[in-house]
């Protein structure tokens, strides 16, 4: 790679410089320059704790004790990340861009394939590519890694956007990683040393983030796994909700994309039943997924409908009998039966609750007493 090409665009290069001169330097006469939130903030956390750029950095590891300790708490993580980091490093081979992976502490757990040579790139992507080596803010400054944990984003950064000159060879990307109850429990960087810029890295880090959640996800226990997507979107995508649910119909596990679309918060201590997510019986979703139906459309207190793939947790996916049409026959007899108990029998009150006729409730149960 010649000079030229892992060098910054002059406009890109001058910007930076004139920014970490207006708000690292406290220069008067360079004021005006736009800066990301998020990066201003970490760079003033880095003066706020008596840092100063031109200080050397170490890349220094954590103790051997503290080592073991983080790989025993990250071994489903790494597990969970491995595949989708294999196939990061064969997408970015040939752009000498390689993946790291952190704990929520910004200590390093994996890496992906680096870059060959003895070069100086070479040397600057093993001083940070070793598992063990602390990369958090504390420790090396404004990085993406330090910056995706504290603003729980993903980032990019290029090369003078780093705090420390030392770091300044480096242009990384960084997506944080979500536990199933919605912790933060590390991030996926994407780095390079005296590199092109790719600004593009960043989405593609946010992407395989989302693998890695619901690889975990996948395997937390649980007693039934539903997909969730709004009609329309395609089974398995990804951007489909994944939750997972324990015997008693309580949710034990989520991904983003299901917070999001069920609007709802998920965290430790957090009791959430089926019964607040979906209108209908929690039992029906268990019903659904034993008998093997590939889809159901299911009513959301809120109105919005959603298409759910429910799948009993251990056990595969089954090839279902039916088109899903008369399934949607059920949950709707289903909130029927359940707003006529909760009205104590009162029909009329039952009605005006789910905004039917009277007429309209005798008939659907009547249909499903001749059905059963």
């Amino acid at each position: 790679m010649t000079a030229s090409l892992a060098s910054p665009l002059p406009e890109r290069s001058i910007s930076i410089a004139q920014a970490r001169r207006e708000w690292i330097e406290g220069d008067a006469d360079a004021q005006g320059t736009r800066v990301e939130p998020w990066l201003l903030r970490s760079w003033q956390r880095c003066l706020a704790a008596g840092r100063q750029p031109r200080e050397r950095v170490s890349f220094d590891p954590v103790s051997a004790q503290a080592a073991v300790r983080v790989a025993e708490r990250n071994r489903a993580l790494v597990a969970a990340a491995r595949p989708v980091i294999e196939r990061l490093s064969r997408a970015i081979a040939d752009t000498r861009y390689f993946a790291i992976l952190t704990d929520a502490d910004g200590i390093v757990v994996d890496v992906g394939a680096l870059p060959g040579g003895s070069d100086p790139a070479a040397r600057h992507a093993r001083d940070i590519a070793r598992i063990g080596v602390d990369l958090s803010e504390r420790a090396v400054g404004t990085t993406a890694i330090g910056a995706a944990l504290a603003e729980h984003e993903s980032v990019w950064l290029h090369r003078g956007e780093h705090f420390f000159d030392d770091t300044s060879v480096y242009s990384c990307a960084g997506a944080p990683l979500f536990g199933p109850l919605g912790e933060c429990i590390g991030m996926l960087d994407l780095t390079g040393v005296q590199v092109v810029e790719r600004p593009e890295l960043r989405h593609l880090a946010a992407l395989s983030a989302r693998s890695i959640e619901n690889a975990l996800l996948q395997q937390h226990p649980c007693e039934l796994r539903l997909g969730i997507a709004w009609p329309g979107s395609a089974p398995g995508a990804d951007t489909e909700g994944l939750l997972c649910i324990d015997a008693d119909g309580y949710v034990a596990g989520a991904n983003a994309a299901a917070r999001h679309m069920l609007h709802q918060p998920l965290g430790a201590g957090l009791a959430l039943n089926c019964n607040d997510l979906f209108a209908l019986p929690p039992q029906m979703l268990f019903d659904a997924a034993r008998r093997g139906d590939p889809v159901l459309e299911v009513p959301l207190w809120s109105g919005l409908r959603v298409q759910v793939r429910p799948q009993l947790a251990g056990r595969p996916a089954l090839s279902s009998q039916g088109n899903g049409r008369t399934r949607l026959r059920d949950v709707e007899t289903a909130l029927i039966r359940k707003a006529v108990d909760e009205a104590r029998g009162n029909v009329a009150e039952a009605a005006r609750a789910l905004g039917i006729s009277r007429a309209t409730v005798y008939r659907k149960l009547r249909r499903s007493r001749r059905a059963g």
